[in-house]
């Protein structure tokens, strides 16, 4: 690989790196959970969204599009936080009850 190959791919790299860690990072692998990115938008304005459908996020009722890179960020970072904390959450257990053996059975 010459040189200019090799500058041009860290360039690629780097790009790519900037573009994931614009979007949030890596996304979880549980498809269930919900995980936040931020994008800047062609008005250069911020939009904070779900990363696997690519739907705009909302909290209360409102979109969050529109906002300044600041609130984006601090949006998503909020967001992502709450959603870890609730996975942290423990979660109760069903009782084990054991099974009644049916009439006849030993």
């Amino acid at each position: 690989m010459n040189a200019r190959n090799s500058e041009t791919d860290r360039q690629r790299n780097a790009a790519a790196l900037g573009i994931w860690e614009n979007e949030g990072g890596a996304p979880g692998r549980d498809f269930t959970n919900r995980q936040y990115g931020r994008r800047v938008e062609a008005d250069r304005s911020w939009t904070v969204y779900h990363v696997f459908s690519g739907i705009p996020a909302h909290e209360d009722g409102v979109a969050m599009t529109g906002l300044s890179r600041s609130d984006a960020t601090r949006s998503m970072l909020s967001l992502n936080l709450r959603n870890a904390e609730c996975r942290k959450a423990p979660i109760a257990a069903p009782p084990i009850v054991p099974h009644e053996r049916a009439a006849g059975q030993l």
